[in-house]
């Protein structure tokens, strides 16, 4: 399985592409992040963002694209760039038929360090060893990035089976109800 992870933000988006399976050693394709200056006009930041994203499509050709899950901050406006940023990378990967997974922050940190409540000094450790790499990917959006797309692979299949239970469990219902 191949994973495009998107740390989401206008400034700095992060991107990080890694291949696996559960319970296999993960191997890193590809960190970076995409870049937009803060005092450019929203639409060219969006527009740079989602040129960003393609490339990485393009180059790394993902399975999957988990994108971390937007929550409520105090400040509205980095909710708003966030936001804005994820809805890139969604329909970046939805416009090429490529499934999007949303995952939350504590979700990320929980499947990646064992604690929902880990600082990014610590996913960034964890990453490092996980991928078996020399240092912590920088910036941290980077590394939080290849986070989001270990905690896909990990989780991916174990969702995937309940999905198809409760579609088998929906299916069977609406047979009853139809006999």
């Amino acid at each position: 399985m191949r994973v495009l992870g998107v740390d989401p933000g206008l400034t700095r988006c992060g991107v990080g592409v890694v291949e696996g399976v559960a319970g296999r050693p993960l191997t890193m394709l590809g960190v970076g992040v995409v870049r937009t200056p803060a005092d450019a006009e929203l639409g060219h930041r969006l527009v740079a963002v989602e040129q960003g994203i393609e490339q990485w499509l393009d180059e790394h050709r993902p399975e999957f694209v988990a994108v971390e899950r937007v929550f409520s901050q105090h400040n509205v406006r980095t909710v708003m760039g966030t936001a804005q940023a994820s809805a890139i990378a969604m329909l970046c990967a939805a416009r090429r038929g490529i499934p999007v997974a949303l995952h939350t922050p504590s979700e990320v940190k929980a499947a990646v360090t064992g604690s929902g409540r880990a600082d990014k000094a610590q996913v960034g450790a964890m990453v490092t060893r996980l991928l078996r790499l020399d240092a912590p990917p920088k910036p941290a959006d980077a590394a939080d990035a290849l986070a989001l797309a270990i905690c896909h692979i990990w989780r991916a299949p174990a969702q995937n089976r309940l999905q198809q239970a409760v579609a088998r469990h929906t299916a069977n219902a609406t047979k009853g109800r139809t006999a």
